[in-house]
C-alpha cells in the first residue's frame, strides 16, 4: 500500500475534496503535524478516524519516519497531513518521501488546496513563470543576502512570512529589490477575514509597520528588463542601496551587474570612480 500525501485545506474545512474525506476515513495509519487539528477537522468533516493516528512533525520526523516506513513496508496504507496545504511544500514530509522513494515504496498524492498557487492566481502578477522561496532567514543580514541573490530574478516569487517578521521583511524587500517593486501580501487565504493587499513593497512595508496578525503569503513581481542606458551615477545609486541593506560590495555590485544587465566590471569601476571622485572633491582641513 502507498503512502499517501493529504493536500488538506488551507482555511475552511469545507474546502476538504471528497478523496480527501474518503483517506481520512478509511487509512491504516495517519500521520499528521498537529494530531489536535487532524480531530478538530475531522469533526468538521463529521468523520471518524478508524487508523493509528501519530504525530509527525519537524521536532520527532527524523526518529517517527522508520516506524512509518515499517508500516509501509508492511502493506499499510499511510496518510500524511499537515496543518493545511501540501506535506513536503515549507511542511513536514520530505524526509518520509525521499526515504521512501529510496527504497522504491509508492508514493501518492490527494491533490489539494496551497497557499503557494491561491496567492500566485489571486495576486494579479505574472504566473507563467514563477519561483517559491518558502520562508526568509530570520536574521535581518541573512535576509538581505537571501534577498540580494534573488534581485535578478525575473520570475514571480513566492514567500511565506510570519506576521511578526512581515514588516521587516517587507522594508529589507524594498530596499533590495527595489521600493517601486509591486508586490501582494495575502492574508487568512480562503478564510473569514481574507485580504488581499496590493501594492508596491515600499507601500506595502509602510502598511505593515503597524502589525499585521494572520497567515501571510507574499507575491512579489520578477526583476524588470534592464533599462536601455544606465548612467556611472545610477549604477553607483544602486550599489549603495544595497549596501546599506546588508549586502557586501562585491555582492552588491554582482546583484546590480545581474539585474541591469551591464557588466560586473562596469557596475565595480562606477564606484572606485565615484569613491575617488569623493575622495578628491571632499574639504581638507
Amino acid at each position: 500500500m502507498p503512502l499517501v500525501l493529504a493536500g488538506a485545506p488551507i482555511g475552511r474545512a469545507a474546502d476538504a475534496s471528497a478523496r480527501l474525506r474518503e483517506e481520512l476515513a478509511t487509512a491504516e495509519v495517519v500521520a499528521a503535524e498537529d494530531t489536535r487539528r487532524l480531530h478538530r477537522l475531522c469533526k468538521d468533516l463529521d468523520i471518524t478516524l478508524t487508523g493509528r493516528v501519530l504525530s509527525y512533525f519537524e521536532g520527532n520526523e527524523l526518529r517517527r519516519t522508520p516506524e512509518l516506513l515499517d508500516a509501509l513496508r508492511a502493506g499499510q496504507r499511510v496518510l500524511l497531513v499537515t496543518d493545511a496545504g501540501m506535506p513536503t511544500v515549507s511542511d513536514p514530509g520530505y524526509r518520509l518521501v525521499a526515504a521512501a522513494a529510496a527504497e522504491d515504496l509508492p508514493v501518492t498524492c490527494v491533490p489539494g488546496p496551497s497557499a503557494v498557487t491561491t496567492a500566485l492566481a489571486v495576486s494579479g502578477l505574472p504566473s507563467d513563470r514563477f519561483c517559491f522561496e518558502g520562508f526568509l532567514p530570520r536574521k535581518g543580514g541573512e535576509r538581505r543576502a537571501r534577498l540580494g541573490a534573488l534581485a535578478a530574478e525575473r520570475r514571480t516569487a513566492v514567500f511565506f512570512e510570519a506576521p511578526h517578521r512581515l514588516a521587516e521583511a517587507l522594508a529589507d524587500m524594498s530596499a533590495v529589490l527595489g521600493a517601486d517593486r509591486a508586490a501582494v501580501v495575502c492574508r487568512e487565504l480562503t478564510k473569514t477575514h481574507e485580504e488581499i493587499r496590493r501594492g508596491s513593497l515600499a507601500d506595502l512595508a509602510a502598511w505593515a509597520a503597524d502589525g499585521v496578525r494572520g497567515e501571510i503569503t507574499i507575491v512579489v513581481a520578477g526583476a524588470p528588463e534592464a533599462a536601455v542606458e544606465l548612467t556611472a551615477d545610477e549604477l553607483v545609486r544602486q550599489v549603495h542601496v544595497r549596501e546599506e541593506a546588508g549586502l557586501s560590495r562585491k555582492d552588491a555590485v554582482a546583484a546590480v551587474a545581474q539585474e541591469t544587465g551591464v557588466p560586473k566590471r562596469e557596475v565595480y569601476d562606477a564606484v572606485v570612480q565615484a569613491k575617488a571622485t569623493a575622495k578628491r572633491d571632499a574639504p581638507r582641513h
